[in-house]
């Protein structure tokens, strides 16, 4: 009796303190999870703490105008970004900001010139450019346009200029690259003590950008003996878009030719045989200068290339918008498309715009017309044709003899 009342005892004991352990042990549990969870929403509050800084930083240098604190901006930005983790890396994004500001690979900028150097002399080519962050580009295209003015001209110094702030700092931060901008390159140019000053700009027609480089040519124009300004590459605008000159002649053969033996044919209407059409994309504008695009569409149809079309990113003017070219096309019967930037550099237009993946680009929406059996690209410059850069060559030469009368 006694062992069976010692038993019910023991039992009672083991079961009163499973029922006050059980409780604690539980709770135990949730705490280390719920410590768990705290330390990682810790963790993931501080890795995108540490991204949003990144972020910040970039958005601080993505301005158009250049202050006094942009070198070590930009020396911030990019040392934040090397502390990041990779994960950290994915969650930097801002207003701007983005992983591919950094982390994109545009190709080896240590192939490309800056042409900063002082020691510049008497006579002076200042080649002013909108500029690229696609090093690849910068160095194909625009270096392509500076060598071939060099080759040409080796009496006289090839200093290069960028009129894009935002594409200045992000080579600068990205790759430490310093490219002068318009002031810059002017006031290195007054520094040096150059008397004759020849500006070549690489842009494609007299449009928005040329007038402002010709605003800012002119607050300096009286500290040099001489200054002539060179044509764009498609010269003079024109009245209408039935008004056509020897430069857009010469750079319809040029871009088509190249084109055409990308793809691999003999010439425009080998291709055009086998029903395909090439699609020469330009930016656009608002600028009464836009007429220069219907210029060369009609200057297509004067060599008889019934398989090219000309269209603009913007879609200025409206017969150049993507939907329109596309139609275009369709209508003319072509089941094969080319898409090619016809812009000095193949840059982010080219490889974004055009021939990305958004639902927006144009290789995009030329597929989801399902008008077509292949939709293609070819991102190369317009710098980089030999044609084209002998071009710019003979119009530096006219701004040169200028001066020499």
């Amino acid at each position: 009796m006694k062992n069976r009342v010692v038993k019910a005892l023991v039992m009672m004991m083991a079961a009163s303190t499973l029922t006050m352990v059980s409780p604690v042990g539980i709770y135990a549990e949730e705490t280390e999870a719920v410590t768990e969870a705290a330390s990682e929403a810790g963790t993931e509050d501080a890795d995108q703490a540490a991204a949003d800084n990144v972020a910040a930083l970039i958005d601080k240098i993505y301005v158009q105008e250049r202050t006094d604190t942009t070198d070590a901006d930009c020396t911030a930005a990019k040392e934040a970004w090397d502390a990041l983790t990779d994960a950290q890396k994915e969650l930097v994004e801002g207003e701007e900001a983005s992983p591919e500001y950094f982390g994109r690979d545009t190709g080896d900028a240590s192939k490309d010139d800056p042409r900063n150097a002082d020691e510049i002399g008497d006579n002076e080519i200042l080649v002013v450019s909108f500029g690229t962050s696609f090093n690849d580009s910068r160095a194909e295209d625009i270096k392509g346009i500076e060598d071939a003015l060099q080759t040409a001209y080796p009496d006289w110094a090839v200093r290069r200029a960028f009129t894009a702030q935002i594409i200045i700092n992000h080579v600068q931060a990205r790759d430490d690259e310093k490219i002068d901008n318009m002031d810059q390159a002017l006031q290195r140019a007054v520094d040096n003590g150059v008397k004759n000053l020849v500006v070549q700009p690489t842009h494609l027609m007299h449009g928005a950008e040329y007038d402002e480089m010709v605003e800012a040519i002119d607050s300096y124009k009286d500290k040099f003996e001489s200054v002539a300004i060179a044509e764009p590459m498609l010269g003079e605008v024109g009245d209408d878009a039935t008004v056509i000159n020897d430069d857009k002649k010469a750079v319809a053969q040029a871009i088509t030719d190249a084109a055409v033996k990308e793809a691999g044919y003999d010439d425009m209407a080998a291709a055009a045989a086998d029903g395909v059409a090439f699609v020469f994309m330009g930016h656009g504008t608002s600028h009464t200068a836009n007429v220069t695009y219907d210029q060369m569409q009609t200057q297509m149809e004067n060599l008889g290339f019934t398989n090219a079309f000309i269209g603009t990113v913007e879609g200025e003017p409206e017969d150049t918008a993507c939907e329109a070219v596309i139609e275009k096309v369709k209508d003319a019967g072509f089941k094969k498309v080319i898409l090619r930037p016809l812009m000095v550099v193949a840059g982010d237009h080219a490889n974004n715009d055009m021939a990305g993946d958004d639902e927006d680009s144009w290789k995009t929406q030329f597929v989801g017309s399902g008008a077509f059996d292949s939709v293609d690209v070819q991102i190369e410059g317009l710098g980089r044709i030999e044609a084209v850069e002998q071009l710019y060559v003979a119009h530096t030469k006219d701004a040169i003899d200028s001066i020499a009368k």
